[in-house]
């Protein structure tokens, strides 16, 4: 009996090591006792063989399910990963069978341990803490359910990388001073501060993007279950929240729609005059921390492309909200939506209206610039469902806030945004969608369309029809708010 003593409950360099050199020995996997320090040892085994030079390469999909199943909390993780090893210096195409029981069994822990990872990075909660010496600290306590401490805490220092902060877990701290990450021992509830002064202001924006149509508790459960409610100040919300969902979503389904109309000019009235108060009022602070918010955003891997994200820009009691497709080559450098070629046409195409576009709010679907690098130039390249999807989450949360009467989609990709399915405009021109908070989408063409066709009569043909869309939307918008 070989015995293994690995350095840490997710030593994957050790257990890597100790792995090739017990199958280079044609050791069994039945033969090798899997053990991390601390633990009992077996008086009965005998130390595993030094590490050598491997002889035998491995999959690199191996690499990849062993990097995240050995952050597992299953005791049997070290010997599993072993066990397919040990086959694949067989045969390399073990690892493809995805009918087989021990590949099924690593592919679940692994899947078990990214989502624990996800929870991690969505759930963290930082608060304030003044130090001795007078600098700020952020500090957060949180419980996973596996090793992932180490393998998460990179996301964290991508994000925060100016902040100096520390994140307490029952079995691992780590701290981050603007320059290094250390570890340190794990730490109790007790001794993760109970709140900040920031917390009211992360309440106020809670509060004011929910929305009781779209409650669904069941989903709400499974993405945030309440094991991490302690830890996070927004969810003493939830149950207040959810008592009154049903009887608001029911008013709202049973008021006549000139009802809705009187109700929604005068909520309008009165948010408008909360948002043009001094930069310092709760909607604008909530509009300020979700832009932070999305400067770090990585839903998607189109962080990974763009020089940065592009959020949206108007004043937030805006009565019409232009959403486009994405930010192309100058709005990535420019950091600002809508000021490159399309955004020159766009303008004129506003000024023909009689749209002053300072008084509107424009956004995009997607926050990065998606492309494709030939020799010196970024080609813009279509982002797909998946990338759309995933940014929609930001949409929604502009909307949210300020709640426009009327929305304009700029072409395909925005609309499906808007409304969650494939739109063809030619057929939704011209007349309004109905979406789900009860406002109005109308779909037009994106200026990009307009820049790209050819011929000089037909371009100006929809030039014209372009500006004659925006004229009916400039009417229709006044007519939802008188």
């Amino acid at each position: 009996m070989r015995q293994v003593r690995l350095s840490a409950p997710d030593d994957l360099e050790g257990w890597r090591d100790a792995a090739r050199s017990l199958a280079e020995a044609e050791v069994r996997p039945e033969q090798v006792v899997w053990e991390v320090e601390g633990g009992a040892q077996d008086l009965f085994a005998v130390p595993a063989p030094a590490t050598a030079a491997p002889s035998f390469a491995v999959p690199r999909a191996f690499f990849d399910l062993a990097k995240s199943a050995i952050c597992h909390s299953d005791p049997e993780r070290f010997a599993l990963l072993y066990e397919l090893l040990f086959r694949l210096r067989q045969d390399r195409r073990a690892i493809e069978d995805a009918a087989d029981p021990l590949v099924r069994r690593l592919q679940k822990l692994a899947k078990e341990v990214r989502r624990d990872i996800h929870k991690m990075h969505a759930f963290v909660r930082f608060r304030e803490v003044e130090q001795p010496d007078g600098s700020v600290r952020f500090v957060s306590f949180f419980e996973p359910d596996h090793h992932i401490v180490r393998a998460a805490s990179g996301f964290f220092v991508r994000r925060f990388t100016n902040m100096r902060w520390s994140i307490l877990t029952p079995e691992l701290s780590v701290h981050w001073d603007g320059e290094t990450l250390t570890e340190g021992p794990g730490a109790q509830r007790s001794e993760a501060p109970s709140g900040d002064p920031l917390e009211d202001m992360w309440k106020t924006y809670c509060a004011s993007i929910f929305n009781p149509a779209r409650l669904k508790i069941g989903a709400m459960l499974k993405e945030m279950p309440k094991k991490y409610w302690r830890n996070m100040p927004e969810t003493a919300l939830v149950q207040p929240l959810i008592a009154g969902a049903q009887a608001r979503e029911a008013e709202m389904i049973t008021k006549s729609r000139e009802a809705k109309e009187v109700a929604a000019a005068g909520e309008r009235e009165a948010l408008a005059a909360e948002r043009r108060l001094e930069p310092g009022s709760n909607v604008r602070k909530a509009w300020e921390a979700l832009m932070e918010e999305a400067r770090g955003c990585t839903r998607c891997d189109l962080y990974k492309c763009g020089t940065q994200t592009v959020f949206g820009e108007g004043p937030l009691d805006a009565t019409i909200l232009f959403v486009g497709e994405q930010p192309g080559d100058q709005e990535d450098l420019a950091g600002r939506p809508f000021v490159g070629p399309a955004g020159q046409l766009f303008d004129a195409s506003l000024q023909a209206a009689g749209i002053d576009r300072s008084t509107t709010y424009v956004t995009n679907a997607v926050k990065h610039f998606k492309f494709e690098q030939r020799g010196k130039k970024r080609i813009h390249s279509k982002p797909n469902g998946y990338e759309v999807d995933a940014c929609r989450w930001w949409q929604e949360q502009e909307r949210g806030l300020i709640k426009p009467p009327l929305t304009v989609a700029l072409g395909a990709t925005a609309a499906r945004s808007l409304t969650g399915k494939t739109v063809t405009i030619s057929k939704v021109r011209g007349s309004p969608l109905a979406l789900a908070d009860g406002s109005e989408c109308w779909v037009t063409v994106h200026p990009s369309f307009l820049l790209r066709i050819p011929e000089e009569d037909r371009r100006h043909d929809e030039r014209a029809r372009f500006v004659e869309d925006l004229k009916q939307i400039r009417t229709r918008a006044a007519e939802l708010v008188s």
